[in-house]
């Protein structure tokens, strides 16, 4: 049973909620249009290729939206991610940007602290995560007056309260226009536009991330309880979805 068969399950208001995606995005486009003629939009989609970021970027493009799409390419990625990007770079209107961490940074990292320093404990996996996730993203998003993610509030007890538009950083404003849709919706909304999708959500990983990091799911185990698994169940997000005044003592 693929995840199409397993998940497509669509709640009864699903056509309202896809039409309030869609108004979001298109008021986006309008509101965060480039301020010259031929200049990049000032917003973007962050694009994990999960299930629920290519349902964004299937609806940006479907919509003929000027909204371009960014990859976080870590250096880790399973290779069926990895093949999913390529595909996507081949077929997407919307433009797609690829950022990669510093190489040095990397390679410091790594000699100092070793392959597998992320599993010796939460600073350690956190200054990962900084080097391979945040320092790109900071990168992808400068100039940006806005970005779109695909956080959905029933995906943890952290993002329960995720809001439609998120505006708690002075900086840039946080759309989530997935946020009130279920698992069910977004597989439903795959299986309806055949939308491809990363080949791993059929060996029960809800959420992919970094190699290293992911695993598989069992029956009743929590949507993200293969991110990270190692870890306390609060210690969970890498920094990309943490507000920037909790991050104060990010590892630099």
């Amino acid at each position: 049973m693929n995840a199409i068969e397993l998940n497509a399950n669509p709640s009864k208001d699903f056509d309202a909620k896809l039409a309030e995606t869609v108004a979001l995005l298109q008021q986006a486009a309008l509101d965060y249009a480039p301020v010259v003629a031929g200049d990049a939009a000032r917003i973007t989609q962050a694009s994990s290729l999960g299930a629920e970021d290519v349902v964004v970027s299937h609806l940006i493009n479907a919509l003929k939206l000027n909204i371009g799409i960014f990859v976080l390419e870590t250096g880790q990625l399973h290779a069926e991610t990895l093949a999913l990007l390529d595909r996507l770079k081949a077929t997407s209107v919307a433009p797609v940007e690829v950022f990669t961490p510093v190489a040095e940074s990397v390679v410091q990292f790594v000699a100092k602290e070793g392959a597998e320093a992320m599993y010796k404990s939460i600073e350690l996996r956190k200054a990962c995560c900084h080097i391979r996730k945040m320092e790109p993203l900071a990168r992808a998003l400068n100039g940006k007056d806005a970005w779109i993610t695909g956080l959905r509030r029933e995906q943890s007890g952290a993002r329960a309260e995720v809001p439609l538009i998120d505006t708690t950083e002075a900086i840039r404003v946080k759309l989530n226009p997935l946020a009130n849709w279920t698992w069910g919706d977004v597989w439903h909304f795959i299986a309806l536009n055949k939308i491809d999708y990363n080949p791993l959500h059929d060996q029960f990983f809800p959420s992919i991330g970094c190699a290293p990091c992911t695993r598989a799911i069992s029956l009743g185990e929590d949507f993200r309880a293969g991110r990270w698994w190692w870890e306390d169940e609060a210690a969970k997000e890498c920094g990309l979805h943490v507000a920037a005044s909790s991050l104060k003592d990010a590892p630099q």
